[in-house]
């Protein structure tokens, strides 16, 4: 299992964050809001975002879990870091099809932070070059496939961190 670089262990209480950068597509980020609500994942958005959060799509999508989730906004990547490691620096791990470990390689712990690109481009290379090779996580995929879609990403690997966490919270 590859468990990467931490800093000072998160608190107690904290448990798994998603940080979307400049999600496009309203459907799937509300899609994450379902799937964060149901996993008792935080979710964190990086402006620009390609819609606005009342766009109807987003609405539709996260239908009915709106109350039940935790969602921030945040203006730029570092507002979503200062905002997240504040009071303990937290683990971060970059999800990229260019990554090294795989998800299913990789020993989760509370307080990770799982950061997704944008459907169309992926995580910007300023985002990107904040991680370490060994905090860039992939997907297995077959030979020669781009990307699955990201709503479908986030769910894989919220999945497995939360299954490797014992299911915290679940009922």
């Amino acid at each position: 299992m590859v468990s990467a670089p931490s800093g000072s262990a998160p608190g107690p209480d904290a448990d798994l964050a998603v940080v979307l950068v400049h999600p496009e597509i309203p459907g799937n980020t509300g899609n994450v809001i379902r799937l964060t609500a149901n996993t008792g994942t935080a979710l964190h958005l990086v402006e620009p975002l390609g819609f606005r959060m009342a766009d109807r799509d987003l609405r539709r999508a996260g239908l009915d879990y709106h109350e039940f989730a935790t969602v921030r906004v945040h203006r730029d990547f570092a507002a979503c870091r200062s905002a997240l490691d504040a009071p303990h620096p937290r683990r971060w791990l970059a999800l990229t099809t260019g990554g090294g470990p795989s998800v299913y390689d990789t020993r989760f712990e509370r307080g990770d932070v799982l950061v997704f690109g944008c459907e169309s481009a992926g995580l910007p290379e300023d985002v990107l070059a904040a991680f370490g090779a060994d905090a860039r996580l992939r997907i297995p995929m077959r030979p020669r496939m781009r990307s699955i879609n990201l709503s479908n990403a986030v769910a894989v690997t919220v999945y497995e961190a939360w299954r490797q966490l014992g299911f915290a919270g679940a009922g």
